[in-house]
């Protein structure tokens, strides 16, 4: 490649060699063709490795890297590739996921229509891993019928009142982001997280820019619940959220005290539902520790909104999400 690419794609795998054909081959039929493609493997057990070595000749693939050494971090991952890449955007296209077509042109077509973008956000579509549909309705907007093709949002407000509540990037396959932001959140503590450090990372980067959320299913995010299921199971994913709630709160201090209390409750409420009474121990001893509140007072609290939600002047979930959704902050 002669000049350096306008995108760089990251595909990090590990024993995903299943996959791999499939997924860089939806990565080479892209109709948007400027782009480096960065292939890293992280210490894999399966013939990962030979099936990568067979794309080394293609002149999109800049690097092929392999891990003498599992990481134990996928995120450890994302940062080598951004450290290697050329592009101004990147997209972190994970091993076992799939896309349309379109996906990067299309990406590019309303990131070049705003200015200071710092993620874009695609819809999703949940897959099995036999590529069976099992949810096409992952985020709000995939229930409604009268969105538009596209939308733009001031990135601190999409995150104050979006992200805080939840992890609405849920993929990093249906993402295409800046990379001059990401390089400043290398040494970040999202990067010692195992099961929430995405959720963190997409949390710091809209808050540099602004947020695109185009509405259209442009991405297959392959559904695993061996990972996801160990994190609940022990309870580790759970203290993640609490952890990166307050890590939101810190970066964003125009958070109240009364949307924090309510947010906790949030959490509280989740915790009454844990079966394993260990893990409920586990749990809340650390709640306690890390917001340094009581778990009932501020679950009370929470039901309290809810029961009163119908109030206008109530604070829920919902209406702070409308605060922003409604708008379009790109003028």
């Amino acid at each position: 490649m002669n000049k350096a690419p306008y995108i760089s794609v990251i595909v990090p795998n590990y024993n995903y060699a299943r996959y791999l054909d499939l997924r860089i081959a939806s990565i080479l039929n892209q109709t948007y063709t400027d782009f480096e493609l960065i292939l890293l493997d992280d210490a894999s057990t399966d013939n990962s490795v030979e099936i990568l070595e067979k794309y080394k000749d293609n002149p999109h693939v800049s690097h092929i890297l392999v891990n003498e050494k599992n990481s134990g971090s996928p995120f450890l991952q994302w940062i080598k590739g951004i450290s290697l890449a050329q592009g101004k955007w990147i997209w972190i296209a994970e091993a076992d996921d799939l896309c349309e077509p379109t996906f990067l042109e299309t990406c590019m077509h309303y990131i070049e229509m705003y200015k200071n973008v710092a993620v874009c956000n695609v819809g999703s579509v949940y897959i099995d891993a036999e590529g069976n549909t099992i949810d096409e309705c992952v985020y709000p907007w995939q229930k409604e019928t009268n969105h538009p093709d596209a939308k733009c949002f001031n990135g601190k407000k999409f995150a104050e009142c979006v992200l805080y509540w939840q992890n609405e990037t849920r993929n990093a396959s249906g993402i295409v982001f800046n990379r001059a932001y990401a390089l400043k959140l290398q040494n970040k503590e999202w990067t010692k997280f195992r099961y929430c450090g995405d959720w963190l990372f997409w949390t710091l980067m809209a808050i540099q820019g602004q947020v695109v959320q185009v509405y259209q299913n442009l991405n297959y995010f392959r559904q695993h619940t061996s990972q996801t299921a160990k994190g609940q199971s022990s309870g580790q994913s759970a203290i993640e959220d609490f952890k990166v709630i307050l890590y939101i709160e810190k970066n964003l201090p125009s958070i109240g005290y009364s949307k924090r209390k309510l947010r906790h409750g949030k959490e509280a409420r989740k915790i009454r539902h844990i079966k394993n009474e260990r893990v409920k121990r586990l749990v809340s001893k650390e709640y306690h520790k890390l917001f340094r509140s009581s778990k009932l007072k501020d679950y009370l609290y929470f039901k309290l909104h809810w029961h009163l939600k119908s109030l206008p002047y109530i604070l829920t979930e919902e209406k702070d999400r409308e605060k922003v959704t409604r708008y379009n902050y790109s003028l």
